[in-house]
């Protein structure tokens, strides 16, 4: 048996080359692994199991290399249950990835309990918090970027998978919100930290378990399948017809749209309060206009498709530095869409203030302005009203459908938000400006990755700039 936590992470290391692009929180799987390289790991407990946490290096032939967050398991015995979870053999061992055995995260949960430190890692609960260590863990299955354990129904500890350099957005804005009592998140309850290369890392943080939520992706969803059911039928029925009236769907989802506006702007209110806001700069309206057009010719050398909009979109983009007044800089959620959004008994909650997992972290943090995240849910209203295949139905009248839908919700989230904060829409050059940007990065990610939803966001660009 290899004695030591660094010599048994270094021995698997090509076995890890093979695993590593097969999880779903991999970044890198566009491109081959030429090797693991380990950055440190520590026994957390255990011999037999034993549990080994792991940072690692990946080199995919970039001057940058990722960094992974691992949790290993080390067994003589490998029950059965956790086959699918294998790595490597290590000796007469097996190593498996110990996110999915529940004796072996209950470990996590007592360190935090504790207070404990391991070789430079900190576990820790928020002041004031008392955990339950009896819980045990089970990992959630339709987490992407990260890996998120739910033990029992009480607590959700989110793992980091890409290890970045910095304090994580996400645990530093729920503290902050926690710390002025806003009532539309997770309350947080610990933490994992520690340092790589003199520089402060987030590794992990629990948070309160929401019970008996709902998804916001799947309830505005269901929404558009109600709609679109509705006009199916009508489409059976002798003589024209007309587009089915999203007001009408049994699903609607505008009076939601609108609870959802009031509750952004009102975390919107808190992180200001929080963090404070000040007025941008001079020269920010130029480099933002700046920024927008870099990424746009980015895209432009990847997707042909765009090329027919080029132009109105650099006009789009010029267009904010005409913006007159100041504009409002504050820290945002970052990445705010239908699918960071949860609908519990009491109202809306927004959870994942990580941001933009492909934007760099000095980026994630710095002060923008509210619109960035308003055009954010605008776009994810879009992609909800067409995402669904349209099968043998009409394009026209399934696209006049979606739009009616979209333009609905869209209008009552803005009128939602209006009744705590200044209308978004009376900022109309910049929140279009935001949703073209928002809309040329999708752009680039569907063609990329999914390249039968490439016309959402070309049709939008068309839309947006007729």
């Amino acid at each position: 048996m290899i004695s030591t936590a660094a010599d048994l992470v270094a021995g698997i290391s090509n076995s890890l080359a093979a695993v590593l692009p097969e999880q779903r929180w991999f970044a890198g799987k566009d491109r081959p692994v030429h090797a693991v390289i380990p950055v440190r790991a520590t026994d957390l407990a255990g011999s037999d199991p034993r549990l080994v946490h792991a940072v690692v290096e990946v080199d995919q032939g970039q001057p940058h290399r990722d960094r992974y967050q691992l949790l290993l398991g080390v067994r003589s015995d490998l029950p059965e249950s956790l086959g699918h979870a294998w790595v490597a053999a290590c000796g007469d061992h097996a190593v498996y990835q110990a996110v999915h055995d529940p004796e072996l995260t209950a470990v996590l949960l007592e360190l935090m309990a504790q207070g404990a430190q391991r070789d430079g890692l900190r576990f820790a609960a928020e002041p004031g918090v008392t955990l339950d260590t009896e819980q045990r863990a089970r990992p959630v299955a339709a987490e992407q970027s990260n890996t998120s354990l739910v033990y029992g129904q009480t607590y959700i500890l989110k793992l980091f998978r890409k290890v970045a350099a910095g304090h994580s957005p996400d645990l530093e804005l729920h503290r902050a919100l926690a710390a002025v009592g806003c009532e539309h998140i997770a309350a947080p309850l610990g933490s994992i930290e520690g340092s790589l290369s003199a520089e402060p890392v987030t590794y992990a943080m629990l948070s309160e378990f929401l019970r008996s939520t709902a998804d916001g992706w799947a309830m505005a969803t269901a929404s558009v399948r109600d709609l679109l059911a509705g006009g199916l039928l009508a489409e059976g029925a002798p003589g024209p017809t007309e587009p089915a009236d999203p007001a009408d769907a049994g699903g609607d989802f505008a009076s939601e749209a609108h609870r959802l506006g009031h509750v952004v702007a009102a975390v919107h209110a808190d992180l200001a309060t929080a963090l404070g806001s000040s007025a941008a700069p001079g020269g920010y309206l130029d480099a933002l206009a700046d920024d927008m057009r870099h990424r746009l010719d980015e895209a432009l050398a990847r997707v042909t498709d765009l090329a027919p909009h080029a132009s109105a979109l650099r006009a789009a983009f010029d267009e904010v530095r005409d913006v007159d007044g100041p504009v409002p800089l504050q820290r945002i959620h970052g990445d705010l869409h239908l699918g960071q959004v949860l609908r519990s008994v009491a109202g809306w909650v927004l959870i994942d203030f990580e941001g933009e997992p492909m934007i760099p972290l000095a980026a994630r943090v710095a002060p923008a302005s509210t619109l960035r995240d308003v055009a954010g849910m605008l776009r994810s209203f879009d992609y909800a009203a067409n995402h669904l295949p349209l099968g043998d139905a009409d394009p026209d009248q399934r696209g006049a459908t979606a739009l009616a839908w979209t333009t609905r919700n869209q209008d009552a989230f803005c009128d939602g938000y209006a009744q705590v904060a200044p209308d978004p829409r009376k900022h109309a050059a910049l929140l279009r400006a935001f949703e073209l940007d928002k809309a040329v990065y999708e752009v680039g990610y569907e063609h990329a990755h999914r390249p039968a939803w490439l016309p959402i966001p070309l049709t939008a660009i068309a839309r947006l700039t007729s």
